[in-house]
């Protein structure tokens, strides 16, 4: 399994190109090859998926009942100005205007590793949304990384 991870700091050239950092392109599974789906996130940024993680979430949404009014509201929300993207040789790839206001990117961004995905942000609007307080993201730490309580929705073993 490759495992999308770090922090990098990247500029956009004047035609909306951001590069791709060599250690993410080199994290990437070779079966997605230079094809990547970028979607709106849930807080302001975007989210780049490769096309492996992206089948899994797709999947899901897709199965839920369109008969059902929330499902399609959700659905519609989520797929919204999705976008296949290709990087080139050097590992550009195009941000499209609708999604750089989306995620208020200019000039800079910062692109987070998270493991099956990369999160695209603003580099001011990236640090709003971080923990500051240590004592905080220790409590978070301890009640989702604890062996004796499961995460929301799973049993203990």
């Amino acid at each position: 399994m490759n495992l999308l991870s770090g922090e990098y700091e990247c500029k956009l050239d004047p035609k909306g190109r951001l590069v791709l950092p060599a250690k993410v392109k080199g994290n990437l599974p070779e079966a997605s090859g230079n094809q990547l789906v970028l979607v709106r996130g849930f807080e302001p940024c975007l989210v780049l998926y490769p096309r492996a993680a992206w089948r899994v979430i797709h999947e899901k949404v897709m199965a839920l009942d369109e008969f059902n009014e929330e499902y399609r509201q959700f659905q519609r929300n989520f797929f919204r100005g999705m976008t296949e993207v290709d990087f080139d040789s050097i590992g550009r790839f195009m941000l499209p205007r609708t999604m750089l206001r989306y995620a208020g990117i200019e000039k800079e961004a910062i692109i987070v590793g998270l493991g099956n995905r990369c999160e695209i942000w603003d580099p001011e609007r990236y640090d709003e949304f971080l923990i500051k307080d240590q004592q905080s993201f220790s409590k978070l730490a301890q009640k989702f990384l604890s062996t004796e309580t499961p995460p929301a929705g799973q049993q203990a073993a």
